[in-house]
């Protein structure tokens, strides 16, 4: 099957473009290359492209079977000082998507969605039933993109899946692509970077909160297990199945203080950290309820929090190519 992975040169796409190929599937990437990379997308084939550009994508859809959508811009913080910027791409881009999938006769699409679209939920794990209540702007483009789907689904026999990942971390245990950001604001790269001494110490933003050892708890789910999720995902709905909403993590939560003790046990170097406030709207606890994932797709996260860290360590180690880039 031929799979248009939108945004698969950025970091979740270009894992699940491999795992693809590694089933025998043939992912075509479309990017434009605003925050991703080419190369992440090395040994697939590359369309640059804009979401907004239907006319584009209409012509690269008449060459595919299903769509994955990866590209969204994804800084919560971010949304809130310029929600105009994620309202146009992740809202304006996505039914620019929907439009021209449905006008090319493409039936499927795997979404990447968040488990911001919960906001602050009233209890941990969380389950799908539990209400979508964003509390940011990025957040509320991603709901509204779960709202669209379930649209278009009854009016045009749209089949989806709607993925909601918790954190995802870690890097292909070939060492060959990564977590590549710019900003990066993700705790794990920041601290091995703080580890390394090729970055600032990292921030630990709130210890006061009501939780084992007072830091923020999160589920945190190996890359390559949401990208094997991505492939049972596109395999349920290829088998004719309907369409649906998933959790992908792992149901168990690591707290800040973890991730740290863990980056110190791969590095062998301490984490230099400062204590700082809490972050207004960070929710002491995030963890998933991955059992309706596990039971329909029949899948299961399979990596834990030491073999994240290890990969991405890997990834990050100083090279010739990658040394100023990364480290």
């Amino acid at each position: 099957m031929v799979v248009l992975v939108i945004g698969g040169a950025g970091y979740i796409g270009s894992h699940t473009a491999r795992a693809l190929k590694r089933v025998g599937h043939t992912p075509l990437i479309f990017d434009n290359l605003s925050t991703g990379h080419d190369c992440l997308a090395k040994g697939v084939e590359l369309v640059k492209g804009d979401i907004l550009d239907q006319a584009k994508l209409s012509l690269i859809l008449q060459r595919v079977n299903a769509v994955m959508h990866f590209a969204a811009h994804a800084y919560v913080g971010e949304s809130v000082t310029n929600p105009r910027k994620y309202f146009r791409n992740n809202v304006e881009g996505g039914l620019s998507l929907l439009n021209a999938a449905v006008d090319s006769g493409v039936k499927k699409i795997i979404f990447s969605s968040t488990c911001a679209v919960y906001g602050e939920p009233a209890s941990i794990p969380i389950a799908e039933n539990t209400a979508r209540q964003p509390v940011n702007p990025y957040g509320v483009s991603k709901l509204f993109f779960e709202y669209a789907l379930e649209a278009y689904d009854r009016a045009y026999g749209l089949r989806f899946a709607s993925l909601r990942y918790f954190n995802a971390a870690g890097a292909d245990e070939s060492g060959e692509i990564g977590e590549l950001h710019e900003p990066e604001t993700h705790l794990i790269p920041l601290a091995l970077r703080a580890s390394s001494g090729k970055g600032p110490e990292l921030q630990v933003f709130g210890a006061d909160y009501p939780t084992p050892d007072g830091t923020c708890v999160r589920d945190y789910i190996h890359v390559n297990d949401l990208a094997e999720a991505h492939v049972k995902a596109l395999d349920h709905l290829q088998a004719g199945k309907e369409s649906f909403a998933a959790n992908l993590g792992t149901g168990r939560g690591h707290s800040v203080r973890e991730v740290v003790a863990a980056v110190e046990e791969v590095t062998g170097n301490p984490v230099p950290l400062r204590l700082c406030p809490r972050r207004p709207g960070d929710p002491p606890a995030l963890v998933a309820d991955p059992r309706h994932a596990e039971t329909l797709l029949q899948w299961k996260a399979k990596r834990n929090l030491r073999e994240i860290v290890s990969t991405a360590w890997n990834w990050m180690k100083p090279s010739p190519q990658r040394a100023t880039s990364i480290l």
